[in-house]
């Protein structure tokens, strides 16, 4: 399905069913997409997370003490996708439900935004969507990605670059695999197109899980020393790491 067909048939069934909350399934006043204002408020982190791995932290300081030394990618995302949302971003994926879409988007650039006026993080230049291999795009009918990517830049106003990268290799997905798994999948995967114009650029993407796709990538800029943070929706964090909170 072409992505214009995709939009008007979302538009046609918004339109034409009620409309209750993803979660809750209680119904929501008629200017809400997908989420209830109660179940989008219990998603989001409740407080400082580092920004490297996840990790609870006692106060907003941007990465723990060991992601501080290994220098890790920043992470921006709203939410953790095991507090309630993961069900929302995987229907998004494999069943088109892009009710939710705009209000997650909406909540993601809010947080870059605060995490820059806080000093945490600078802003990024432009925004460049993981890429899908052309087979799984055709297949899927759609970028999930590119999606976010695109409702980002409306909202911040911040250009889309999606022809800067590419997926070269259709890797098999990474859903069930662990993490060296996941790094060997996706060697070599994505090609980079052309010489990068831009000094830092933020990697769009639905959900972080181990970071090993957003590595594989920012390893293509760190020769002309680009500066990459990573944008989702949420952070799939290891069980229980989001609720230790560290005095370093």
């Amino acid at each position: 399905m072409k992505l214009d067909s995709l939009w008007r048939l979302g538009a046609w069934l918004a339109a034409s069913l009620p409309n209750r909350c993803l979660l809750c399934h209680l119904s929501i006043p008629a200017e809400h997409t997908g989420l209830c204002d109660t179940c989008l408020a219990s998603t989001l982190y409740q407080g400082p997370v580092c920004l490297g791995c996840g990790r609870g932290l006692p106060q907003e300081s941007g990465f723990c003490g060991s992601c501080q030394r290994l220098d890790t990618l920043a992470v921006v995302a709203p939410a953790s996708y095991h507090h309630g949302l993961g069900s929302v971003i995987a229907a998004i994926k494999h069943r088109q439900q892009l009710a939710p879409l705009a209000v997650l988007c909406q909540l993601l650039w809010q947080r870059a935004h605060r995490l820059s006026l806080l000093g945490l993080i600078q802003l990024p230049q432009v925004l460049v969507p993981v890429p899908l291999h052309p087979k799984r795009q055709r297949s899927r009918g759609f970028n999930q990605a590119w999606l976010i990517a695109a409702e980002l830049a409306r909202y911040s106003g911040l250009p889309l670059d999606d022809s800067l990268v590419s997926r070269c290799l259709d890797t098999r997905p990474q859903e069930g695999l662990d993490g060296k798994a996941r790094r060997r999948n996706l060697a070599n995967a994505f090609s980079l197109n052309r010489p990068c114009p831009w000094q830092r650029i933020a990697l769009v993407d639905d959900v972080v899980t181990t970071g090993a796709t957003a590595r594989e990538i920012a390893a293509l800029f760190r020769g002309s020393g680009v500066a990459v943070q990573v944008w989702c929706l949420a952070r799939a964090e290891a069980p229980g790491l989001l609720s230790e909170v560290l005095s370093d």
